[in-house]
């Protein structure tokens, strides 16, 4: 057994030990999804986790231990380490996660997936700014609604480090996107912006056709 083998071995014995049976109907039920669940909380997913790699350095011993748990996953908590998986310090802004966020994101499907990648995102804007920044903008034109919405929220929690110019780039070319997922992700962007910028978001709405939903959203702490 190589050491991606005994760290995922690890982490799913880890996963079923600490299972509440009881909620997993339920948090299926939540998420819609067709992957159970075998009844762990997601912040317990991610601090036992984070318990059964504590010490491995090697990146690519990690990188694959998340593509193990994602592809090779029975229940859904599995992926949900492999997220936690690519957080560690180890991969932090290590380009090689780029393909790996795009795979989680095109074979996920949801928004609990999208979201939780958000911050390797970020991190990789901040490490490689100019190409994450065209690859952001790449994004932002996908057939995929969920890279788009990746696209959108790539930048939360970047406070004064925000590129305003990105975030309008990638938001005006969905502004007529009538999925929920992406108004929503609109108008969230725009209200984490407006902490540091309120009077750029005030303006950015007032120029441009939002819908309801993304206006609302953005200007809700303003």
């Amino acid at each position: 057994m190589d050491r991606a083998d005994e760290l995922v071995t690890g982490i799913r014995e880890a996963l079923h030990d600490a299972a509440e049976p009881g909620i997993a109907l339920g948090q299926q039920a939540y998420m819609k999804s067709v992957m159970p669940f075998v009844g762990v909380r997601v912040p317990a997913v991610r601090r036992l986790t984070r318990e059964q790699v504590r010490g491995e350095q090697n990146p690519a011993v990690l990188l694959e231990t998340a593509k193990r748990l994602w592809d090779e996953a029975g229940f859904r908590e599995e992926r949900y380490a492999a997220l936690a998986v690519l957080g560690v310090r180890p991969l932090r802004a290590d380009r090689a996660l780029l393909p790996v966020i795009e795979h989680v994101v095109r074979t996920g499907q949801w928004w609990d997936f999208t979201d939780e990648v958000v911050h390797r995102v970020t991190d990789l804007l901040t490490a490689h700014t100019p190409e994450m920044s065209f690859v952001i903008r790449t994004w932002s034109a996908d057939d995929d609604l969920w890279m788009r919405r990746l696209a959108i929220i790539a930048q939360l929690g970047r406070r004064d480090a925000l590129d305003r110019g990105l975030l309008a780039e990638v938001i005006i070319p969905n502004l007529g996107d009538p999925e929920f997922f992406i108004r929503k992700a609109i108008g969230w962007a725009l209200r984490d912006a407006a902490r540091t910028d309120p009077d750029w978001v005030r303006s950015f709405v007032a120029a441009y056709p939002l819908s309801p939903l993304s206006a609302r959203e953005a200007l809700r702490r303003l």
